[in-house]
């Protein structure tokens, strides 16, 4: 990892933004994420400004400011077709409700402005106009040695905002760094500060770990701290639950290796992390094979998975993926399924759900650790004929079916009203078993049938 920074590797319009700010007679740095992001050769999509120039100023420096938070500082200037914030250097007062400084005082010296930042490696400034770095708390060498370290005091910076415990944990696995001992012990005496934390932020830390190569070192790093017992105590369950013959592993450690192997999309991997959160509360031992049974922990899962995204916030389609998910995922799909078994799978995940499904059922396969290569193959025939399937063109959605609800109304007496759901729903499975049905001239005699008995 470089120990420095190019000039070049500075986008051209933050660059011309500091050279504004440094004719106007006063300096400024980049700073935090992007420097860090900078040095470990990442691409930076966010960069943020610190300067000595009072808000005031900037605004007269620069033809388009908007005042996004003025009180604290923060002015975001347009320039060249973007958006950049410029903070004035500043102190922070005490943090009442554990999140934001009551009060910021403004302050012209560098190291200062990063006293108050959270991690070392986030406390580093780089001027690109004299090509110096500030680092007075030796976040370049905490980077080489890939260590997260609190800024100062680690239970200040902690008691501070609550959310940086959840910060340093997702930092664990998006950087690949470990905890610095001191900086981890005082986790846990952050959670009441922790807790005033909104659920809105909680959910976006979660979602931003979800995007590390591995996302379970972030959350062994809230287990182990106390994290996981103020956002989600119910995933603690599956420490230490022993699962059946066909795992190798305890419902936690499948759970993690589960969470790794999934796709790189967040909210997938949401479900990979609640696949099997309600395996400890179902768990019983079966009087045949006196081996552990979890009957039904996919429903009861997607019930408790349900509560919690709500809780924090998550949107409709979110939710709706997540718990579908959930539901679905013990697929136990073997050679023996005809076709039509096959289409009445499609029809239950739905058709959007299927590559979502078939992505965790194979994440799951690899977090077991036994009959891997037996599940996996499994998993591709069923995928290939799923595939097959949908090439084919048949019915898998009323949508899809070759009347519509008109045709169904203008039998019914009533006309429109639930039996006309009805009625489409159960020409689809027929459909589904016999796909030649799929026709206007088979299916309205259908229709006329279905509807002289609704009106029986």
């Amino acid at each position: 990892m470089p120990d420095r920074i190019l000039r070049q590797q500075i986008a051209s319009p933050v660059l011309d933004i500091c050279k504004e700010l440094r004719n106007a007679g006063e300096r400024a740095w980049v700073v935090g994420g992007c420097v860090r992001d900078t040095l470990r050769g990442q691409r930076v999509n966010d960069w943020d400004v610190a300067t000595t120039a009072l808000p005031e100023k900037v605004q007269q420096t620069f033809r388009k400011v908007i005042p996004t938070g003025i009180d604290h500082g923060t002015v975001t200037v347009l320039w060249k077709g973007g958006a950049y914030e410029v903070t004035t250097l500043r102190g922070d007062g005490t943090y009442t409700d554990g999140r934001r400084p009551d009060s910021v005082v403004f302050v012209e010296d560098i190291d200062r402005d990063l006293a108050r930042r959270d991690f070392t490696v986030n406390a580093i400034a780089y001027d690109p106009v004299e090509g110096r770095v500030a680092d007075p708390f030796d976040g370049l060498a905490d980077m080489r040695d890939q260590v997260l370290r609190a800024v100062g005091e680690p239970s200040e910076r902690f008691q501070e905002d609550g959310l940086r415990i959840l910060r340093g944990a997702r930092f664990v696995a998006t950087l690949g760094f470990e905890l610095e001992e001191a900086t981890e012990a005082a986790f846990r005496g952050a959670l009441d500060t922790f807790r005033k934390v909104s659920p809105e932020r909680v959910r976006d830390e979660w979602l931003k770990a979800m995007k590390a190569n591995t996302p379970s070192r972030a959350f062994e790093v809230m287990r182990r701290t106390g994290i996981l017992e103020v956002t989600y105590p119910e995933l603690l369950e599956q420490v230490g639950c022993e699962q059946n013959q066909w795992h190798a592993y305890d419902v936690w450690d499948h759970t993690m290796r589960v969470l790794d192997e999934s796709v790189n999309d967040p909210v997938e991997r949401v479900a990979a992390l609640l696949h099997d959160v309600a395996k400890p509360r179902t768990r019983a031992k079966s009087d045949k094979t006196n081996d552990w049974t979890f009957y039904h922990h996919e429903k009861v899962g997607a019930d408790m998975a349900e509560r919690w995204l709500r809780d924090y916030r998550f949107s409709n389609q979110e939710r709706k993926l997540v718990v579908g998910l959930i539901r679905h995922h013990l697929i136990c799909y073997t050679s023996q399924w005809t076709d039509a078994a096959v289409r009445r799978f499609i029809k239950r995940v739905g058709t959007d759900g299927v590559e979502p499904l078939l992505r965790l059922g194979k994440a799951d396969a690899l977090g077991k650790g036994r009959n891997v290569e037996e599940e996996l193959a499994a998993l591709k025939e069923l995928r290939d004929r799923v595939d097959k399937a949908m090439e084919e063109g048949n019915a898998l959605t009323i949508q899809d079916l070759a009347i519509g609800g008109n045709d169904v109304i203008e039998h019914l007496e009533g006309g429109a009203g639930p039996a006309v759901g009805e009625i489409l729903r159960d020409l689809l499975d027929r459909v589904i078993e016999d796909p030649s049905l799929n026709t206007r001239d088979k299916l309205m005699p259908i229709v006329e049938e279905l509807a002289a008995k609704q009106g029986q």
